[in-house]
Parts: structure tokens; C-alpha cells; sequence
């Protein structure tokens, strides 16, 4: 007899004897003939009882996700730019032409590339009064930075003065950054710290490796929250390369941003050499050698480590020069 045979033979021999007025009673006590017939009966046809194990939502250590750094493994990767005496990159060096000191010791190097793929680039535009006579040839000269674009690259664009203003987020359209150049207008004071700042927390959604601050200005900070030291460990703390064009003269500020950081400074006299400037410096930002070592010293301690990148060359070869970052901290070096 299966149970649901049972169970209603129960139901009427109960309402015949008690009538309608315990229908209450009759469905507890139905209740309670479906657990007792159950036990009595068995498993009813076609129920399907699950005992498998439920799979962990946690991963072992052993199966971790594939982007998750490996411990086990410990390189210090090193981008290198290198360029003649004109400025322009220099693709033709071997892994024979570069030395790499960590702390002054000499480090082995067990990787080598040349790369020139897409950048995630920040610009990032002084509209100081200071720059009321400069503003339309800085924005034609800058906008040539997107002749040289190529499948994958982003760009964001920030304006600062008293205040920074995020004009327009990343994007991969040029034209986006183009209108918004067109609208600038130059008035207050330079927070360019302030403007590092906000772009390298920009930074933080950039999708691809290689991210980039290109910075047009023509002068010192002067109206800025943070201060040099703040700015100068967080984008030592960031991987990312400042690149500059200063207007008329070298201003010490961005000099010291662009070298610690791997990046470049390059001055324009005047406007009139603007665009070959923005020229040259847009080909260096995509053309980078990549060193690979594994540190000598292997200590996690969070300490900074400094790095020199030493050039090969033949006697008699025409002078080239280096820009690197320079140096890290241990605890960020596993790639």
C-alpha cells in the first residue's frame, strides 16, 4: 500500500466519525499519518533525495585565480624609455645594452621586450590665468597627441587652476577630449599637486598596464592642499609614468615628478615649438623597453629600494639616454 492510499482511507474513516466540525483536527491528523505512513510505507516513487556534498565557495591556495599574483614567483618589472639626442625613441637596443643596479647592487636580468601597445593616458591641462596668452596654441598643439592613437587606448582629461575639474572620464573616442579642450578657459591660481592627486586616483579604473600623466603647464604649483613630499611617495607608490611639457622655462616641480616616475620633462620655448614638442613626447610615452630581475635581495620588508638603469654603448656611437622609475617598495614588486 503507498502512502497516499493510506493517508485517505484515513481521511474518511475520520470525517465519517467526528463530522465536519474537526475538519481542524482531521488535517493535524492527517499531518501526523503522513509522517507515520511515510516511515511505514517508504520513499514514495519518483522522490530524489540530494546528499551531494555542497562545493565550497572558498578557493584552496592551490587553485587560486589565475590573474592572483603567485607568490613563489619574484620578478621586478622595469620599463625603460630611451632616446637620442633629438628626443626621438630608440627600438634597436638588445638586453646587452642595459644593467640594472637595486640598492647599487647589480641585478641579473632574466627578461627582455620592447613593447609598443596601448596606454591609458591622463592629460591633464593648466588653465591658470597665467596661460590666458597660450591657451588656444597649448590646445591645437595638444590635440596632436591623438594622431598617433591606436586600438585599445583611453584617455581621460582634467583642468586645473584654483580648483581640478574632471572635464571627462575615461574614454576611447579622441574626439570626447577634443570638444572638451575647446571649451577651457584660463583664470585663478595652479593646485597642479592637487591635480596628480585626483588623476592618479583616476587612474585606479584605467584598464590597461601602461597608464600615463601627460601634464601642460606653464609654472610651479602655487594653490595646492597636498604637498610635494605627499604627491612625490604616492606616485612612487603608483605604477604610473608622469610625462611633462613645461611652457618657457623648467619648472623644478615637474622635473622631480617626471624622474621619479620614469617619465619625462620637455620645454617649450615658445608656443611656436609646441607641436613638435607634443610630437616627440607622445612617441616616447608609447615606446618602452621592459626589464625583467629577480631581486638579489628578497626581503618583503616594505622598505624603498632604489633603481639605476645603466646604458652599453660602444665608444663612438652617438650619445642615447635612459628614463626609468627609481625604485619601489618590496612589498609591491611581485608581478
Amino acid at each position: 500500500m503507498v502512502v497516499s492510499q493510506y493517508v485517505r482511507r484515513v481521511q474518511r474513516a475520520l470525517l465519517h466519525l467526528f463530522g465536519v466540525k474537526f475538519r481542524l483536527s482531521v488535517l493535524f491528523l492527517t499531518i501526523l499519518a503522513c509522517f507515520f505512513g511515510s516511515g511505514m510505507a517508504g520513499e514514495s516513487p519518483g522522490a530524489n533525495i540530494d546528499v551531494t556534498r555542497r562545493k565550497s565557495h572558498s578557493t584552496a591556495p592551490h587553485q587560486a585565480s589565475p590573474n592572483l599574483l603567485r607568490t613563489d614567483v619574484n620578478i621586478v618589472l622595469v620599463p625603460v624609455t630611451v632616446t637620442d639626442g633629438l628626443n626621438r625613441p630608440v627600438h634597436d637596443l638588445s638586453k646587452d645594452n642595459f644593467r640594472i643596479l637595486e640598492d647599487g647592487v647589480e641585478q641579473k636580468i632574466t627578461s627582455f621586450m620592447w613593447e609598443d601597445g596601448p596606454v591609458s593616458l591622463g592629460l591633464l591641462f593648466d588653465s591658470s590665468g597665467s596661460m590666458k596668452n597660450r591657451i588656444d596654441a597649448s590646445v591645437l598643439a595638444l590635440k596632436q597627441v591623438f594622431q598617433r592613437t591606436i586600438p585599445g587606448d583611453e584617455f581621460f582629461l582634467m583642468q586645473f587652476s584654483d580648483d581640478v575639474t574632471l572635464l571627462n572620464g575615461f574614454t576611447t573616442a579622441p574626439e570626447d577630449i577634443e570638444q572638451r579642450l575647446g571649451l577651457i578657459q584660463p583664470n585663478g591660481w595652479t593646485a597642479l599637486l592637487d591635480a596628480v592627486a585626483l588623476a592618479t586616483n583616476q587612474m585606479k579604473s584605467a584598464r590597461n598596464p601602461r597608464k600615463a600623466l601627460l601634464i601642460l603647464s606653464d609654472g610651479n604649483d602655487n594653490n595646492s592642499r597636498f604637498s610635494e613630499s605627499e604627491i612625490r611617495t604616492r606616485v612612487m607608490e603608483s605604477d604610473i609614468r608622469i610625462y611633462a611639457i613645461a611652457l618657457s622655462y623648467r619648472p623644478r616641480l615637474l622635473q622631480r615628478l617626471a624622474q621619479d616616475t620614469g617619465g619625462d620633462l620637455l620645454v617649450a620655448k615658445n608656443t611656436r615649438e609646441l607641436s613638435e614638442v607634443v610630437d616627440r613626447l607622445s612617441a616616447e610615452i608609447r615606446s618602452q623597453y621592459l626589464l625583467g630581475y629577480s631581486p638579489r635581495n628578497d626581503t618583503k620588508n616594505g622598505k624603498y629600494r632604489t633603481l639605476k638603469v645603466e646604458l652599453v654603448q660602444q665608444p663612438g656611437t652617438p650619445s642615447i639616454r635612459a628614463s626609468w622609475r627609481r625604485g619601489y617598495y618590496a612589498e609591491n614588486w611581485i608581478r
